[in-house]
């Protein structure tokens, strides 16, 4: 068995966490931005350093590649993202990147022999946060494969005209070519060039940590739903309308919650729901609501338990204090697992290295789900300090981060020797 160098790793920590710094802790790091073009820029440096073949496809990911002994056989790839969310931690995503630099320099520095082709991997725009929508790299990648009532949220055309979220004449497309790292579509991540894909990230949840165990070996992501609830009132003065005569729509959104949360939490306690999102109109405190549109997302393993869920939102009041209630169905995915011989050499390495691990499922979107559709994929998780994640208390220590880099380097070793 191989381990990784936890002063490379701690130095990797420590240089990345300075593109984007946002002053008390974490990065704010958007897709293409001046500062993730010096994350790109650090990555490219250093697998050049260790005589990494890099190239770039036409959505700007970055591929860093050792040559195997037998280059023809299709490679293996290891990736996440190096774009964060706005004031995010210095672990989500760079991890997955920053661990599979390590393994090539572990390769590289114990001239490891290999077949197969190793390939480390930037996927663009993975969280979607400065040009919407979040997996925006993979899901074109992939598209071909994905299921239909995916795909149309990943039309190429139309990703290149996403615009800024904070300077709308500006798009992702013009971003891509003043990058510098756009290449042909040719050097795409495809099932005829790679046999499997692997991805390391923290959980970005509190379970691994409960359960005192170094590495969640994940087994699939969580399929889920995503609603968006309306109820309409009349907006009258709040002065001067008695309370027996009002249609207050936020009145009657808070019923319609308060149904949901009853009726779900007699599901399985294992689902788990969140409203995130809601506009209010007219959103002066001198008037009554006259509409509310809150969202409703929920996550489970089962189909089965899902389709409670939406039966559950499908049976809601369709009239409640005088508002009347519609739904929509805004977003879906099914349950995506990943490929179990993958899972196999994941959880093989973790008990040949001596670490303690379960298996787990992922409640969060990832690249890797959508690359499971077009080849052999699996994940490794290394736990999140206090289950943070996307904030920038966001912490994994250096040696949980090198445990999962050398769980990585295991797994992709095996695969190799398939």
């Amino acid at each position: 068995m191989y381990t990784c160098s936890e002063e490379r790793m701690g130095d990797k920590i420590k240089t990345f966490s300075t593109f984007g710094d946002a002053g008390h802790g974490g990065i704010t790091r958007y897709s293409l931005s001046p500062e993730a073009l010096q994350a790109r820029a650090e990555f490219v440096k250093r697998m050049e350093a260790i005589g990494a073949e890099i190239k770039t496809d036409d959505m700007a990911c970055v591929y860093a590649t050792l040559k195997g002994s037998e280059p023809d056989l299709p490679g293996i790839v290891m990736g996440s993202h190096c774009d964060s969310v706005k004031n995010g931690g210095n672990y989500d995503g760079i991890l997955g990147v920053m661990g599979a630099m390590e393994v090539l320099e572990t390769i590289a520095a114990e001239k490891i022999p290999h077949k197969h082709n190793i390939t480390a991997m930037i996927w663009t725009n993975e969280e979607g946060s400065l040009y919407p929508p979040s997996m925006m790299a993979s899901g074109v990648l992939c598209y071909d494969y994905l299921p239909e009532d995916i795909r149309y949220k990943f039309v190429h055309e139309d990703m290149l005209n996403s615009k800024s979220i904070l300077d709308p004449t500006q798009t992702f497309g013009a971003a891509l070519e003043a990058s510098g790292y756009k290449g042909p579509e040719a050097n795409r991540l495809n099932p005829k060039d790679y046999k499997a894909m692997f991805e390391l990230h923290i959980e970005q949840g509190p379970i691994l940590e409960a359960e005192n165990n170094d590495v969640g070996v994940v087994t699939c992501v969580l399929g889920m739903i995503c609603y968006r609830i309306k109820t309409y009132g009349q907006a009258d003065h709040a002065g001067t309308t008695p309370m027996k005569y009002r249609h207050d729509a936020l009145y009657a959104s808070a019923k319609i919650l308060q149904y949901l949360h009853d009726e779900l939490d007699k599901l399985d306690p294992e689902l788990v729901y969140t409203t995130g999102e809601i506009a209010l109109h007219p959103n002066v405190h001198t008037v009554i609501p006259d509409y509310v549109d809150f969202s409703i997302d929920a996550r489970h393993e089962d189909p089965k338990v899902i389709e409670q869920v939406v039966k559950i939102i499908e049976n809601m009041p369709k009239e409640i204090v005088g508002c009347k209630v519609e739904y929509e169905p805004a977003w879906t995915r099914d349950t995506v697992y990943f490929n179990e011989e993958l899972v196999g050499y994941v959880k093989e390495s973790v008990e040949e290295l001596g670490y303690s691990h379960q298996r787990i499922n992922s409640g969060a979107g990832h690249d890797a789900q959508f690359c499971a559709y077009m080849m052999p994929t699996t994940m490794i998780f290394v736990p999140s300090k206090d289950g943070h994640s996307h904030c920038e208390p966001e912490f994994t220590s250096v040696q949980q981060c090198t445990q999962g880099a050398s769980v990585l380097l295991n797994a992709v070793l095996k695969c190799d020797a398939k």
